[in-house]
């Protein structure tokens, strides 16, 4: 299971691959076999262009993991409404 979910543009934030500058917009936040979660963050680069849109590890920020933990309950919600 995988829910995908916009960053607010208050809790965005910026980092660097290849010496290239993204800004992190949104979140893939999948629940393991195990029963815990993993997100990745996916941006786009400040300079524009056709960049790729690539993945980053998410930082220990508590209103991070508050919209994480969010999102994953609002995914149970709806796959348990799943008829």
């Amino acid at each position: 299971m995988a829910i995908n979910v916009v960053i607010p543009e208050d809790l965005r934030w910026r980092d660097t691959r290849r010496d290239e500058e993204f800004e992190l917009q949104s979140l893939t936040i999948r629940m393991l076999p195990d029963g815990s979660l993993a997100a990745k963050a996916y941006g786009r680069p400040v300079a524009g262009g056709r960049g790729a849109y690539v993945s980053f590890p998410v930082p220990d920020r508590p209103e991070l993991a508050g919209l994480i933990a969010a999102a994953a309950d609002q995914a149970g919600r709806r796959w348990s409404a799943h008829g």
